[in-house]
């Protein structure tokens, strides 16, 4: 790639120091940059493919490379096709550590376990090379809002990668780089949530779910090692009420609080006890609003970027309910409704569309699963909009996960605070095709 003239160059983070596009947008909307960029120092943060985690998870038992195969294909998976998907992820991770290195970029690439920090402080910019999961961890870190943050997906026929840039570029990256030099692409500031915890017994060590991939037993042990090495640390015989602590990592799609088991059997001597359904037991504030007491099967609070995953799914509804539920109206109301299939479809789609806000929009989603109502319990509404929520937990064994890779414990007496702030917003890039 020809390197760009000095003048309509616009680079970040110089060793004199990190410089503010003068390009950005006030508002955090999408902008179109009047100049390109090309920054000094990138760091590739490469995901762990199957074919890794596999060969990590049994060298471990001192199984050969034999040995590997043949327990894939008792799985029902196939050793050949790991490896294939392996090679297609390091052949494009190569191609596009090349093309930043024959711009003239000094590039580090770094494995998903070994991203921190340190990486990050070391970057001007950060490319994901993986999907949408390793995306979100990357995110996770960055909390500089003008330090850019560019996903490339790596195994595009077998990854969606909503987050990254268009497919076509995992195999021109070269034109990817040419784009973004003469400053033809947008930024997308993306709005992300901010976690405040406080509380008694409060533990604010994550556990990393994605690069361990733990059992649920596993899970529960090592939040339990952390809480028990940090009250030694701290010489607490008892636990002590926490002032309020800003978790060091913010998340881009969703935020989830529930009891980690929905199903359990506990067994005790001469007692056996059967638990069929755990539900998730907490008090909600929305907005400053007052307490509320629920039990659920979880709560879920989402942004824009993360209202087209999950919590879309959680509160979508089927042509079928819609049907339905127009029926049950139309009969009670004694009126004459239109219950055409197009007419279904377009009231079913708009409702469903209701439930997705653009990515740079300054609030939350949240969506309360399943809730239980009863004289005790009430949930006077399921989901909605809004700019700050509060949980106190009055759970068991939960866990508050963020983005689906990074879990913090929260059992009773713990109190999360989700927010969106301004200086939490991560600076994307948008190419079109």
């Amino acid at each position: 790639m020809a390197r760009c003239p000095a003048v309509n160059l616009l680079r970040f983070g110089t060793r004199s120091g990190f410089l503010r596009p003068l390009h950005a947008a006030a508002g955090g909307r999408s902008a179109e940059p009047r100049a390109g960029f090309k920054p000094d120092r990138v760091a590739v943060v490469t995901k762990t493919t199957r074919y890794e985690f596999e060969q990590q998870r049994y060298r471990y038992a001192g199984l050969s490379e034999e040995d590997l195969k043949q327990l894939l294909a008792m799985k029902g998976s196939s050793y050949s096709g790991l490896l294939q998907r392996h090679n297609i992820h390091t052949s494009n991770v190569e191609h596009v550590v090349q093309s930043l290195q024959s711009a003239g970029v000094e590039v580090r690439v770094v494995r998903r376990g070994e991203y921190d920090e340190e990486v990050v402080r070391w970057a001007d910019a950060i490319v994901s090379a993986g999907g949408d999961g390793t995306m979100l961890l990357v995110a996770s870190k960055v909390l500089n809002k003008d330090k850019p943050v560019v996903g490339v997906n790596t195994d595009p026929d077998r990854s969606e990668g909503h987050l990254c840039l268009p497919v076509r570029y995992t195999h021109a990256f070269p034109e990817a780089l040419e784009r973004l030099c003469r400053g033809e692409f947008r930024w997308l500031w993306r709005q992300r949530l901010r976690l405040h915890l406080e509380g008694t017994g409060i533990n604010p060590s994550p556990v990393d779910l994605h690069e361990q991939q733990l059992s649920l037993e596993q899970h529960n042990r090592a939040h339990r090692i952390s809480t028990v090495d940090r009250q030694q640390r701290a010489g607490a015989l008892h636990p002590a009420y926490s002032k309020p602590s800003l978790l060091p990592v913010r998340s881009l799609n969703e935020i989830f609080i529930g009891e980690s088991l929905s199903s359990r059997a506990q067994l005790k001597v001469f007692t056996p006890r059967l638990f069929l359904h755990r539900a998730s037991y907490y008090e909600i504030s929305v907005d400053g609003g007052p307490w509320e007491k629920q039990k659920s099967s979880g709560l879920s609070v989402c942004t824009g970027t993360g209202s087209k995953a999950w919590s879309y799914n959680i509160n979508k509804l089927a042509g079928q309910s819609v049907e339905e539920v127009l029926r049950i109206g139309a009969s009670r109301a004694r009126v004459e409704l239109p219950l055409s299939r197009e007419f279904l479809e377009r009231v079913t789609d708009d409702y469903n569309a209701s439930l997705v806000f653009a990515p740079d929009e300054p609030r939350l989603f949240y969506s309360v699963r399943e809730p239980i109502s009863n004289r005790v319990f009430s949930s006077s509404r399921q989901r909605g909009f809004a700019t700050k929520v509060c949980v106190r937990s009055r759970c068991w064994d939960a866990c508050m996960v963020v983005d689906g890779g990074t879990s913090f414990e929260f059992n009773d007496g713990a109190i999360a605070t989700v927010t969106v702030s301004e200086e939490d917003r991560l600076r994307t890039v948008l190419l079109d095709q």
